[in-house]
C-alpha cells in the first residue's frame, strides 16, 4: 500500500493536484490516502521530499503457492448473451487445466440468466459460480469486481483469465491490484512452463516489434487478459456434466457507486469484421485511398467484410473501424485475403488465426507469406481485376 511519512510531508499539494484518481488529499497540511489508490506510482516519482512510497513486502514472496489451484475463466455476459471470448478462453483453459491436473471454472455475472451456465459447461468449464443480483444486470467496475474480488479470495484459483475487451480491460487490472498479484494483458498465447508449472503469457511488446513471455512466479493468482479471436473454442458438447454453484454476496459489495441509466447498443451499417467468413484487407502497396475501389469491389463479390492495415488507416485511405492489428481489431474468418499489406508483427497479431490466408504482393521476401496458407508474388492491380473478372463470370454462370 502507499506509506506516507508524516514528518517528512511538508504538505506541497503537489501529490494530490497529479493523482489522476482522487485518491490523495492534503488534511491539516499533511498527505493522506483514501481508497481510491491505485498504487499506480506516480505520486512517488512526483514528491520531491521522498515522503510517498508503496510498500511492496504485503504479500509474503515465500508465501505457501499450493493453496492456489485451478483454471478460472471470467464468461463475460452483456446484451443478453455471453461473449464469444469466454467460449475462446475455455478452450484454452481447458488445455491448461488438463496439464495442471486441475478443475476448470467459469465464473458469470449478471442478471436474469436462463441457460448461459449450461453452456458455459458445455463449452468445457467443470464449474461455474453464478452471481446472478439485481445489482449486476448493469456492469460497473466496483460491482463487478468486488464480487470476483471476493470469489478468488475464497476459492483461491492458481490462474485467472478474461478478455481483452472493453469491460475485461476495463475492471480485471482493479481485481489484480486489490488481490496484489501481476496481471498480463492481450495476450496472444498462453501455455504451461512444463518445469516450474507457472503460466507462461505471450504478448506483443514494444509497439509490437517483439513477442515478450512474462511469468509471475511468486504471487497468485496468475492473471492474463487474451485478445479476442486469438484462441480456439472447443465445439460445444451438451452431453458434458458440470457443477453449477450459485454465489451471493453481500448487499454492500454490490452496491455500485455509478448509476447506469440505460445500456444502448450501438447501431452501425458498416460490416462487423470480428464475425464476417471472409474478410479481404489492403495495405500500403494500395498507394492511396483509390485503391480500396478494388479491395471493395472484390469484398462485395465475396460477401466480405473490408479491412486494413494501420499504414492505410494512418494515411487516411479508409476510417479506423476497419483497421486489424495489434492497435486496431482481431478477427478470425474462414477466408482472409490480404492485399499489398507488407506482414509486419502489429498486423499479424490481429489476423493470424483465420483458418486460410491469401497473400498478395509483389515482395517475395514479405514476412507476410511466413505465415500465409496460399501466396501469390505479383502487381495487385494486376491481380485484382483479373480475380473479379473471373468471380463476375463465376457469379453469372451460377
Amino acid at each position: 500500500m502507499l506509506q506516507i511519512d508524516k514528518e517528512a510531508c511538508i504538505g506541497c499539494g503537489v501529490c494530490e493536484e497529479n493523482c489522476a484518481f482522487d485518491a490523495i488529499h492534503v488534511v491539516d497540511g499533511v498527505a493522506e490516502v483514501n481508497d481510491n489508490c491505485t498504487l499506480c506510482g506516480s505520486c512517488v516519482e512526483d514528491c520531491e521530499v521522498e515522503a510517498l512510497h508503496i510498500d511492496k513486502a504485503e504479500q509474503d514472496e515465500t508465501a505457501d503457492l499450493s493453496a492456489w489451484s485451478g483454471v478460472w475463466v471470467y464468461a463475460e455476459y452483456r446484451h443478453g448473451r455471453i461473449a464469444p471470448v469466454a467460449f475462446e478462453l475455455l478452450g484454452v483453459g481447458r488445455k491448461l487445466a488438463d496439464q495442471r491436473q486441475v478443475k476448470l471454472s467459469a465464473v458469470l455475472l449478471g442478471h436474469d440468466f436462463t441457460d448461459e451456465a449450461e453452456q458455459l459447461i458445455a463449452g468445457g468449464a467443470d464449474k461455474v459460480y453464478v452471481a446472478d443480483e439485481p445489482g449486476l444486470e448493469y456492469f460497473t467496475d466496483d460491482a463487478y469486481g468486488n464480487v470476483l474480488i471476493d470469489l478468488i479470495n475464497e476459492h483461491k484459483p492458481e490462474i485467472v483469465l478474461a478478455g481483452a475487451t472493453a469491460i475485461g480491460r476495463s475492471f480485471i487490472p482493479r481485481v489484480a491490484t486489490s488481490l496484489k498479484t501481476g496481471l498480463t494483458a492481450d495476450c496472444t498465447q498462453l501455455a504451461i512452463d512444463p518445469e516450474g508449472g507457472n503460466l507462461l503469457q505471450t504478448r506483443p511488446a514494444w509497439g509490437g516489434n517483439i513477442m515478450a513471455t512474462i511469468v509471475c512466479p511468486n504471487y497468485r493468482p496468475q492473471m492474463s487478459t487474451v485478445r479476442p479471436l486469438v484462441m480456439k473454442p472447443l465445439e460445444a458438447d451438451s452431453s458434458r456434466k458440470g457443477e453449477i454453484i450459485p454465489v451471493k454476496s453481500a448487499p454492500e459489495r454490490i452496491d455500485s457507486r455509478v448509476k447506469v441509466v440505460r445500456s444502448v447498443i450501438e447501431e452501425s451499417d458498416q460490416v462487423n469484421l470480428t464475425e464476417a467468413d471472409v474478410v479481404v484487407a489492403g495495405g500500403r502497396g494500395l498507394e492511396n485511398a483509390e485503391g480500396f475501389a478494388l479491395i471493395n469491389e472484390l469484398a462485395e463479390l465475396l460477401d466480405a467484410g473490408v479491412a486494413a492495415s494501420r499504414a492505410a488507416v494512418d494515411s487516411g485511405w479508409i476510417p479506423y473501424p476497419h483497421q486489424v492489428g495489434q492497435t486496431g481489431k482481431t478477427v478470425c474468418p474462414k477466408v482472409y485475403i490480404c492485399c499489398g499489406i507488407s506482414g509486419a508483427i502489429q498486423h499479424l497479431v490481429g489476423m493470424q488465426s483465420s483458418e486460410v490466408i491469401i497473400a498478395i504482393n509483389r515482395d517475395p521476401d514479405a514476412p507476410i507469406f511466413s505465415v500465409a496458407t496460399y501466396g501469390v508474388v505479383g502487381d495487385l492491380f494486376e491481380i485484382l481485376p483479373e480475380l473479379i473478372a473471373r468471380l463476375r463470370v463465376h457469379s453469372k454462370i451460377n
